[in-house]
């Protein structure tokens, strides 16, 4: 067995126990939803790009040999004497603001953290449509503060909104906010737990991008 037979072999291996799937990881690296399946299925392409095997093997917490680049290397199965399967959750390189705002120009995968796949079950979320993403400012004091890690549930959008804490799109800035649905059918506030920082009350839907629930965070201890 050749070493590009090993790669496609080791992808679907991590795909099937992580509970990924062949079109999210397409998208994942810019490609159409087809690609990987027809990567793994057709050995088309024979070899993955040295991009998106550098891409899939951050997300997924893996070497790149593994997938493909170097030296062959042997697949490895993520569970090991019984134990949960970890799960690689993309870290994006921007900052949801709890402040003034910040403008989300680099939105692409910075690395990754890795959860264990039960404990995200139990959250209820899907890890190919999870992201962690870094809190910049202090306008959701105490609640969230300054250099928070938050976990954001990408299937929690527009559709299912209800009070909590999300992440959005407000005249094209990226924030974390608290959703508070109003009186009136369709329209909410979006509030700052911290009280120095501004409300927007009685706000119009189409004005903003929701992007998804917050589910989790973590935070450095000084």
């Amino acid at each position: 067995m050749d070493q590009a037979q090993d790669a496609r072999i080791a992808l679907d291996r991590l795909i099937a126990e992580r509970g990924e799937n062949y079109a999210d990881l397409s998208r994942l690296i810019g490609r159409n939803p087809a690609y990987i399946q027809q990567f793994i299925k057709r050995g088309t392409p024979r070899k993955l790009d040295e991009d998106d095997r550098r891409v899939l093997a951050r997300y997924f917490g893996v070497s790149e040999e593994l997938l493909g680049g170097g030296t062959p290397a042997p697949v490895v199965s993520a569970r090991v004497r019984g134990t949960p399967a970890v799960v690689s959750v993309p870290r994006l390189s921007l900052g949801a603001s709890a402040g003034g705002g910040t403008l989300d120009e680099d939105e692409r995968a910075a690395g990754v953290m890795a959860f264990d796949a039960r404990w995200l079950r139990h959250l209820g979320v899907r890890p190919q449509r999870v992201s962690i993403i870094r809190v910049d400012g202090e306008s959701m004091a105490p609640t969230l503060s300054d250099g928070d890690d938050i976990m954001v549930d990408h299937d929690d959008d527009a559709e299912r909104l209800r009070d909590g804490v999300y992440v959005l799109r407000l005249d094209g800035v990226l924030m974390v906010k608290r959703i508070a649905l109003g009186p009136l059918r369709g329209r909410f506030s979006v509030l700052s737990d911290n009280a120095h920082y501004p409300d927007w009350t009685d706000i119009d839907p189409a004005l903003v991008d929701i992007v998804g629930r917050v589910v989790w965070t973590g935070r450095r201890l000084h």
